[in-house]
């Protein structure tokens, strides 16, 4: 098998990148707007005229929520498993299930049973959260309220608003859960209560 050579891997980024923007139905100077770069280098990035570099690439796959690979038409490694690391913070344990930059990421959260769970109070920031529960109960402090979900149900909330998840049994508790730092809603709903 040959190898890929520079001048390969970057022969086809601008196709790619103005197929991209036309999906997206976006002009240039909208593109622009959102990765900082200008509607010249744009447009000549998309025809060629103007070599990548990574600081221009990684904004633009930010921008359309893409993986890095994708623009550059990385060559396949053959395993199209992903290869999960789990975090382990603050008593729970985080696994990522998204490796794009930017928009909605998707997580299984593990928390541990409720006896090892220590009190903090309620955190907020910029974002938008959705959660189903997997396995166990989980007890959900939003603002004055608290909730109890278990296996099946969901809950949404923006994560402005004063919150904390915590495993409400002596069982760990696993959740899938949907973040996203721009607030973007996930178009799934429960009712809470």
């Amino acid at each position: 098998m040959a190898l890929m050579t520079e001048h390969d891997v970057l022969a086809g980024v601008g196709p790619r990148l103005r197929a991209l923007r036309q999906a997206r139905s976006m002009s240039l100077a909208a593109l622009a707007a959102e990765t900082g770069l200008t509607a010249s280098t744009l447009s000549r990035l998309e025809t060629g005229k103007l070599r990548p570099t990574l600081e221009q690439l990684l904004p633009l796959a930010r921008t359309h929520g893409v993986p890095l690979d994708d623009l550059v038409a990385a060559p396949p490694t053959g395993d199209p498993r992903i290869h999960l690391r789990p975090i382990r913070r603050s008593g729970f344990t985080v696994v990522p299930l998204t490796r794009r930059p930017g928009g909605i990421q998707a997580y299984k959260v593990i928390y541990p049973p409720a006896a090892r769970t220590p009190a903090k109070p309620l955190r907020t920031h910029d974002g938008y959260e959705w959660f189903y529960v997997l396995n166990g109960q989980v007890h959900l402090f939003l603002g004055d309220q608290q909730y109890r979900l278990g296996p099946g149900e969901a809950a949404e909330f923006d994560t402005r608003t004063p919150h904390q998840i915590v495993s409400a049994g002596t069982e760990p508790a696993e959740l899938l859960t949907l973040f996203s730092a721009q607030g973007e809603q996930a178009h799934l709903s429960s009712q809470l209560g």
